[in-house]
């Protein structure tokens, strides 16, 4: 477990649910999951719902993040779609939840949406509330606008965008870092360096880049819709790697080259 600066704790690892089954969600929590992520923008929030009352797992043992649609920025639109999320998921509360993108490009400033979600935790609705995809200057503006820091900044990350400045940036602040895309693409397992790590290890190149995450403090979140790598993925509390384990993975890092995904000030999607 890894405790918010709201003084609640999440685990360190979790489940990703975009483009997931019912089925597998099901069967992350049958593995030990207990952090799932979901997003209005995944049209999945009911399937998840379902899978945590189907999982006979008690939902005080369950994390859940949903997050915030990009069009739903405005603070209205901020109170009505949460309270729809949680009508949708078929719960009372959320342990977190986040706005999915900053969206600079709006009219309405994310600072105005932050600080309507922000109210979202008085009532016990949204335990922690925090962002996703926000670049240090951003965060900056929260924090300065606000005087709260978010609990979590959940950024793409992975050995190929290593994104060590928002990392380092948010954890020093003491903003807990999430990585989406924690595992690339599966075509980069068998990139020579993790696999000889892997191999030396004795385990595979996804658990080499989940522990890599977890030794650099960050939660992890992947997905797969395979019920033995959803097992696996979880299985990386058996072994660490060495400073030069590390040291090599850190070799892979291409910098923004790197980035899979949109741009925090640029990304309209």
């Amino acid at each position: 477990m890894i405790e918010l600066n709201t003084g609640h704790q999440m685990p360190e690892i979790g489940f990703g649910t975009g483009g997931t089954t019912t089925e597998a969600v099901v069967a992350a929590l049958h593995a030990g999951y207990r952090l799932l992520d979901t997003a209005q923008m995944y049209g999945n929030e009911a399937e998840v719902g379902e899978a945590v009352r189907r999982s006979g797992v008690d939902r005080a043992e369950v994390f859940l993040t949903t997050k915030l649609n990009n069009g739903n920025h405005d603070p209205q639109a901020v109170r009505e779609t949460f309270a729809q999320s949680l009508q949708t998921l078929g719960f009372d509360d959320v342990d977190l939840f986040l706005m999915h993108w900053p969206m600079p490009m709006l009219e309405v400033d994310y600072v105005d949406t932050y600080k309507a979600m922000l109210e979202l935790t008085q009532d016990g609705r949204a335990r922690a509330v925090g962002v996703s995809n926000f670049q240090p200057a951003q965060l900056q503006r929260l924090i300065e606008a606000t005087g709260v820091a978010p609990a979590v900044n959940q950024i793409e990350m992975h050995p190929y965008f290593a994104n060590d400045q928002a990392r380092l940036f948010a954890q020093e602040r003491g903003i807990v870092v999430q990585a989406w895309s924690p595992l690339a693409r599966t075509d980069q397992f068998e990139d020579p360096v993790l696999t000889e790590l892997a191999r030396r290890v004795g385990v595979t190149p996804a658990q080499v880049m989940l522990r890599w995450h977890l030794q650099r403090g960050v939660v992890a979140i992947p997905k797969t819709n395979s019920a033995q790598r959803v097992a696996t993925n979880r299985d990386i509390y058996g072994f660490e790697l060495s400073e030069q384990d590390m040291a090599a993975i850190a070799t892979l890092d291409k910098g923004e080259e790197g980035r899979r995904g949109g741009h925090p000030d640029t990304f309209t999607g």
